[in-house]
């Protein structure tokens, strides 16, 4: 693998390598020492051009834990505001021998716009570009399902998929790059995948993705689900009136204590409920609801800093920058 960009075209088998070796590296988090030297000498950027804390500090725990010299580049504040292209960063960067390059960028695009130039030479990891995709969280997300279904099943997460697994993810589709990347990451694990919102936040061409649609949160709950994502609303990115009030949306698309109970009433006892964060309680999710023995999303903190670890350390160790890149770390013609 040289870079990460997406999951739309990530071959199940390198999705289950990241996977397993995201398991790994869980075993650091539970030594008293917790650090690898792994990627001593090597520096890992984190160029952040939208504001993000909690993929941020992710990405910066899981270079430090493999003993990666870290520098943190936010935008603001520095000579992108004073109008620096995206080019000449990068080759400040490249200048300045960056081994790694984690970026979000407010554009759908970018990283593999970085990933596909020669202006700097680095493995370049996708950490959220415009509403497009954000494959590490879809990975740290599938990495927290697989060991739940593992469990279930009786079986080791390692080497597993989600065969069988019912993913419903609910809420503000339209503008979530984690509902992208989970969507294609999920189907090629094998899950069954399905996007309840209200039809002014699907995007257009949905049909075609490989997924179900819903429009009604309740049925798709009665028809039976393993893992409920509810997806965090987007104020911040919308500039129209998407739903009628908070109070409507909360009502009909959120996951509320009545919906939580309607899981103990159905029978579904083993269901888990999931969140990208961070979270807008009491709008798509209840305190209740995100409180709840059922909640992953604590879960998924911790697990995201093992999947990055895992991706980083298979971008950077030993010989794997040069072997041949796979269809997965290669940005397509059209994200050009």
């Amino acid at each position: 693998m040289k870079h990460l960009l997406s999951t739309e075209n990530l071959s199940a088998r390198d999705a289950i390598r990241v996977l397993d070796t995201a398991e790994e590296m869980s075993a650091v988090g539970d030594r008293e020492v917790k650090k690898l030297p792994a990627l001593r000498g090597r520096t890992v950027v984190n160029l952040f051009f939208e504001d993000s804390t909690r993929t941020r500090i992710s990405f910066e725990a899981a270079a430090k834990r493999l003993s990666a010299d870290v520098i943190n580049f936010a935008a603001k504040g520095s000579s992108v505001s004073k109008g620096e292209s995206l080019k000449d960063t990068a080759q400040t960067l490249a200048a300045m021998g960056a081994d790694a390059v984690v970026i979000r960028h407010w554009a759908s695009g970018a990283p593999h716009r970085l990933a596909a130039t020669d202006w700097i030479d680095a493995a370049v990891i996708n950490a959220g570009d415009g509403t497009h995709e954000h494959p590490t969280q879809a990975l740290l997300d599938a990495f927290t399902m697989r060991r739940h279904w593992s469990q279930l099943n009786g079986t080791s997460s390692t080497g597993g998929d989600l065969k069988g697994m019912r993913v419903a993810i609910a809420g503000d589709v339209l503008h979530s790059r984690v509902a992208r990347s989970n969507v294609w990451l999920l189907r090629t694990l094998g899950a069954d995948v399905t996007l309840v919102a209200p039809p002014t936040l699907l995007p257009i061409g949905v049909e075609h993705w490989p997924c179900k649609v819903s429009y009604n949160l309740d049925r798709t709950l009665e028809a039976g689900v393993d893992a409920m994502m509810m997806l965090r609303v987007q104020g911040e990115r919308m500039n129209a009136s998407f739903f009628p009030s908070t109070r409507e949306y909360s009502r009909r698309w959120g996951f509320d204590d009545a919906r939580l109970q309607a899981l103990d009433d159905l029978g579904m006892k083993d269901t888990i409920i999931m969140h990208p964060g961070p979270m807008n309680r009491g709008l798509e999710i209840s305190s209740a609801a995100a409180d709840s023995p059922r909640s992953t999303v604590l879960a998924q903190v911790r697990n995201g800093v093992s999947v990055r670890m895992a991706a980083l350390y298979l971008l950077l160790s030993g010989d794997s920058r040069d072997a041949a890149p796979t269809s997965a770390t290669q940005p397509t013609k059209e994200s050009n």
